[in-house]
C-alpha cells in the first residue's frame, strides 16, 4: 500500500500546515506562496481521521487496543511463562495503561473538530458530502468512545466557547448519534462522489475508495447496531423506530460493502500502527500474546474453517513443569498442571507424560492442534502455561511492515455483522428478514472476509449445528451473539461490547471464581463493564466529571453501562 503512504504523508503536511496557518484564510490567501483554498481539499484531512481512530501510533494501539480491548474482548491473552505479564494486567486497574487509553480516545474530538469545522455549512472547505462524511465518523467514534467509558463530553465537546463540557448519558448520546446518522444520509441521497476535480474523494478515504453509497450504508448499519444496543433499555424510546427504519433501507450485506482498512505496510509504527509492530519489534517473547481459549473452542469444536485464518497451531514437543521452591505455587503445583494438561485433553492433543512429583515432563505428539489460552490466569499459575502449548495468532494478523507480508486490514465494520443485526432482529420479531437465511450469509460473509474457501464455507453452512437457527429464541439470540462476536476479531472494542451487551459468550460474561487459578482483579472476578476515566479528565473537567459519575456510577470498571445485559 505505498500509496497510503503517499496519501498520510500529504495530508499530515497540510494537518500541521491549516492548524497553524489556517485559522485566516483571508490572510493566506494574500501571501503568494500559501496555500489557496482552491489548492486544498477536505479530503487530505480525512486520511489521518481514519488513521487516528482504528490505527493510532504504537502507543495507544498497544495500551487501549491490545492491553484492553482485545483481552477484555476474551480474544487475545497474556500471561504464558515468558510472557512480560500475567493475564490479570487491565483486569487490575493501571493507572497508566487506562490513562493511555483514555487521553488517545478523548483527544480524538481535537483533530475530528478540525476537520469538521472546515466542511460545515460557512467554512472554508465547505463541502456538504465531505460533511456528510464526518457526521458518519463522529457516530462511530462516539460509539467506541461511549461504549467504552459511558457517560462523556457530547453536545458541549465541540463549541470552542465551552472549556469544560458537561457529560451527557448515554441514552443522550445514542439517541444525538443516530439523529445525525440520519441527517448524513438525508445529505448523501443519491450521491456517489463528493464532488469533482479536487473536491473527488477517492483514494483518500481507506473505507470506501469515495463511494458515499458505501458511506450510506456504513452510516445505516452503524444506526442498527446501536439502535438494537439500545433496545430495551431505560429510556430508549426511539430504538424500535430506528431500528424498523434502518431495515428498510440499504445496510452493509455483501463483500463489496465491507469497510475494512487495508493496513499500510511502510509507514512507521509511531504514525501508523499494527499488531506486528509490538508483536515483531517491541520485545521479543514477552510482549506477545496468544489467542484466548473461548474463541479457539468455539472454532476448533465446531469444524469452522476460520480456525487456522484466526490463529497457529502449537509449537508442543518437550515441555517439563516443575515443582517451585516457594509461595503458592508449591502446594498447588499439581492443580496447575493438571488444569494445564485437562486443557491439552480438552484440544484432543495427543502426548505422553513422564516424571512424578516435583518435575512433569510431557512430548506432545506431531499433530496440527489448536489449544486456546484460559482468560485472566493468575501469576501463580504462569510458570506453568508454557509458549509452546497455546496457540498464537495467525500469521496475516502479526506480519510485520516493511517485510511484504500481507496484513489484515483494520475491522471498521463488516458485511457479516450487518447481516447478523438483521437476524437479531428477525429473532427478536422487530424486523420481517428470513432469520436462517440472514445468519448463514453473515457466517459466510465473515469466512469470505478471512479468505476461506468457499466449498469450505459450504460445508460448514450444510453440516454444523452452529450453522442452525433451529432452538428457542434464546438459543438462536445466542448463537448470533457468538458469531457476531467471532466475527469481530481483531476488533476487541466491538467484541467486548458484545458481550456486555448480550450476556454471550457466557463463559467470558460470567467472570471467574476460581482464584488458584485465575485473577480476581479489582473486581474480584467479575467481567469489566467499562474503563475508569483518564486523570487528564479529573484535572481539567473535574466538576462535571464528578456529577457524570453521580448519575452513572462509581467511576470503576464494574459498573455497568446504560445498555449492558446486566442492567
Amino acid at each position: 500500500m505505498k500509496g497510503i503512504l503517499k496519501i498520510v504523508s500529504r495530508s499530515l503536511l497540510l494537518l500541521v500546515f491549516c492548524m497553524s496557518g489556517c485559522s485566516d484564510f483571508e490572510e493566506i490567501n494574500t501571501k503568494p506562496d500559501a496555500f489557496t483554498s482552491d489548492e486544498v481539499s477536505a479530503k487530505y484531512f480525512l486520511t489521518g481521521l481514519q488513521i487516528e481512530l482504528y490505527a493510532p501510533n504504537r502507543f495507544p494501539y498497544w495500551r487501549a487496543q491490545l492491553i484492553h480491548a482485545d483481552r477484555f474482548a476474551g480474544q487475545f491473552t497474556f500471561g504464558f511463562n515468558g510472557c512480560w505479564w500475567t493475564d490479570g494486567l487491565a483486569y487490575d486497574y493501571n493507572v497508566g495503561y487506562t490513562d493511555a487509553a483514555y487521553d488517545w480516545i478523548s483527544g480524538y474530538l481535537g483533530k475530528f473538530s478540525t476537520y469538521q469545522n472546515f466542511v460545515r455549512p460557512g467554512g472554508e472547505l465547505e463541502n456538504d458530502k465531505f460533511y456528510a462524511i464526518g457526521l458518519i465518523m463522529k457516530g462511530l467514534y462516539y460509539q467506541m468512545y461511549t461504549d467504552t467509558f459511558g457517560m462523556v463530553p457530547y453536545s458541549e465537546a465541540s463549541n470552542p466557547d465551552i472549556i469544560t463540557p458537561k457529560f451527557d448519558t448515554q441514552v443522550e448520546i445514542y439517541q444525538g448519534v443516530i439523529t445525525q446518522l440520519d441527517e448524513a444520509m438525508d445529505i448523501i441521497g443519491d450521491a456517489t462522489v463528493t464532488g469533482d476535480g479536487l473536491e473527488l474523494l477517492a483514494e483518500n478515504d481507506l473505507f470506501f475508495n469515495g463511494d458515499l453509497q458505501k458511506w450510506k450504508k456504513l452510516a445505516n448499519t452503524l444506526k442498527l447496531r446501536m439502535a438494537l444496543r439500545a433496545q430495551g433499555a431505560s429510556g430508549a424510546d426511539f430504538a424500535s423506530s430506528a431500528i424498523s427504519e434502518a431495515l428498510q433501507n440499504p445496510l452493509l450485506s455483501m463483500a463489496e460493502d465491507n469497510a475494512l482498512m487495508e493496513k499500510d505496510t511502510e509507514i512507521d509504527q509511531f504514525g501508523n500502527a499494527a499488531y506486528g509492530d509490538v508483536w515483531h519489534n517491541f520485545g521479543g517473547l514477552g510482549s506477545k500474546w496468544k489467542v484466548g481459549k473461548t474463541l479457539v473452542d468455539y472454532l476448533r469444536d465446531n469444524n469452522d474453517p476460520r480456525l487456522p485464518h484466526y490463529a497457529e497451531p502449537i509449537i508442543g514437543g518437550d515441555v517439563t513443569f516443575t515443582r517451585p521452591t516457594e509461595g503458592n505455587g508449591v502446594a498447588l503445583f499439581d492443580k496447575y498442571v493438571e488444569f494445564i494438561l485437562g486443557e491439552l485433553d480438552n484440544a484432543g492433543v495427543e502426548y505422553t507424560q513422564s516424571g512424578s512429583g516435583d518435575e512433569i515432563t510431557i512430548s506432545v505428539a506431531e499433530g496440527t492442534y489448536y489449544v486456546g489460552q484460559p482468560t485472566r490466569l493468575n501469576g501463580d499459575i504462569y510458570p506453568h502455561v508454557k509458549y509452546e502449548l497455546f496457540s498464537a495468532p495467525a500469521d496475516w494478523v502479526v506480519n510485520p511492515k516493511n517485510s511484504g507480508a500481507p496484513i489484515a486490514p483494520e475491522v471498521v465494520m463488516t458485511a457479516a455483522e450487518g447481516n447478523f443485526l438483521q437476524a437479531e432482529a428477525a429473532v427478536k420479531g422487530l424486523g420481517s428478514g428470513d432469520a436462517q437465511a440472514l445468519y448463514q450469509e453473515g457466517i459466510r460473509q465473515s469466512m469470505l472476509q478471512w479468505n476461506v474457501d468457499e466449498g469450505a464455507i459450504s460445508e460448514f453452512l450444510t453440516n454444523e449445528p452452529m450453522a442452525q437457527l433451529d432452538g428457542s429464541m434464546e438459543e438462536n439470540i445466542e448463537k448470533i451473539a457468538i458469531q457476531r462476536w467471532l466475527a469481530a476479531y481483531t476488533d476487541g472494542f466491538e467484541a467486548w461490547a458484545i458481550v456486555r451487551d448480550t450476556g454471550y459468550p457466557a463463559e467470558l460474561a460470567n467472570g471467574v471464581s476460581d482464584y488458584d487459578i485465575y485473577a480476581a482483579g479489582t473486581l474480584n472476578g467479575e467481567y469489566p463493564q467499562r474503563m475508569r476515566y483518564g486523570n487528564i479528565e479529573y484535572n481539567t473537567n473535574g466538576a462535571n466529571l464528578e456529577a457524570a459519575v453521580q448519575v452513572q456510577g462509581p467511576d470503576e470498571q464494574g459498573t455497568e453501562l446504560w445498555w449492558s445485559a446486566g442492567n
